[in-house]
């Protein structure tokens, strides 16, 4: 028995309370606009300098599509799917996302499109900064709004392509419109009746900047699940580059490299997993089965009995796995 990256992970899963997302009438959408710019207020941000950022950023030649009524998911999703490679239309995308009973689209069902497409998403931290260094990577972003009042929700989502902190202005896909400016202090009043959701269709590899350890760990953890571990070696090696101290990091790039026939990789990855996390008893007994496989008997009975000595779930498994490899001698 080999154990998955996805088993024992040290996340929990996201909770999904948000309505679905819905476009909204033009005209009610106009009239909601201006009662929220009149009392919004441009959020706070650190200095570009402390957050590595330009004053201006704008990503060239992110796709679009229109967002048709009700339709504003599927066509957010084929902008950011294009953007990174895959080539969708928004009808193919529809009768994946689309749910009738609710006009409109829900983020489970976002983020599974994106996962079977090839794609890692990810959900940013729900803060404008995240926000802002993503796109300042040239990383186009999701954003869900909530373009009326809360009494009477209209949810959309749209594209953001950049930002302008002199005018104090985002740029946004969105409606019938490509790049158009709003007002960070709307904008911010639209996107936090959304708790701020915002994400990011991104290739195996690559990571955004706007986003905790813990959520990418989970990320791509779930879309490994989908793609399988061969197809996300490279979200894994990205992973402990960029946090070389998270355990169950490395424990998901050793599943990924033994899956690829890198039984030495693995077992190196496995080694860091356990020297950062003594007691992932998950990584002790992948470590061990790795290691008898190459023929390293010492040392993977060794790690056999750390986690076998290790209380939980997989204490069982590695106490009949020790019992068989290396029988003890009759007396």
């Amino acid at each position: 028995m080999f154990i998955p990256s996805y088993v024992d992970r040290m996340t929990r899963p996201f909770q999904w309370h948000l309505p679905n997302a819905r476009t909204a009438g033009v005209l009610l959408c106009v009239l909601s606009l201006l009662l929220l710019a009149g009392c919004a207020s441009t959020p706070r941000i650190s200095s570009p300098e402390r957050l590595g950022i330009p004053q201006q950023a704008s990503i060239a030649d992110v796709p679009f599509f229109g967002q048709r009524d009700y339709q504003c998911g599927p066509a957010a999703l084929a902008m950011v799917l294009n953007d990174s490679g895959v080539e969708i239309d928004v009808d193919a995308l529809i009768p994946q996302l689309f749910l009738p009973n609710r006009q409109g689209s829900v983020q489970p069902e976002m983020l599974a499109t994106v996962r079977r497409q090839g794609r890692v998403p990810f959900v940013l931290d729900n803060d404008i900064e995240s926000l802002l260094e993503t796109l300042a990577a040239d990383q186009p972003v999701v954003v869900m709004q909530n373009l009326s009042l809360p009494i009477a929700p209209l949810w959309h989502y749209a594209v953001a392509t950049g930002y302008d902190l002199d005018q104090e202005m985002i740029r946004l896909h969105t409606g019938f419109k490509p790049n158009q400016d709003m007002a960070l202090s709307t904008f911010n009043a639209t996107w936090a009746r959304s708790d701020r959701w915002a994400m990011v269709a991104l290739p195996p590899g690559e990571i955004p900047p706007g986003i905790s350890a813990q959520a990418a760990l989970s990320a791509i953890s779930n879309a490994e699940r989908v793609q399988g571990a061969v197809e996300l070696q490279p979200s894994w090696e990205a992973l402990v580059e960029r946090w070389p101290g998270l355990a169950m990091g490395w424990f998901g790039l050793g599943n990924a490299r033994y899956a690829s026939d890198d039984r030495a990789g693995a077992a190196n990855a496995f080694r860091f997993a356990t020297l950062h996390d003594p007691e992932l008893a998950a990584a002790w007994l992948n470590l061990g089965l790795t290691l008898h496989g190459l023929g390293e008997e010492q040392e993977a009975r060794t790690a056999l009995e750390q986690a076998a000595a290790l209380p939980g779930k997989w204490q069982e498994t590695a106490e009949t796995k020790l019992a068989a490899l290396f029988p003890k001698e009759a007396p």
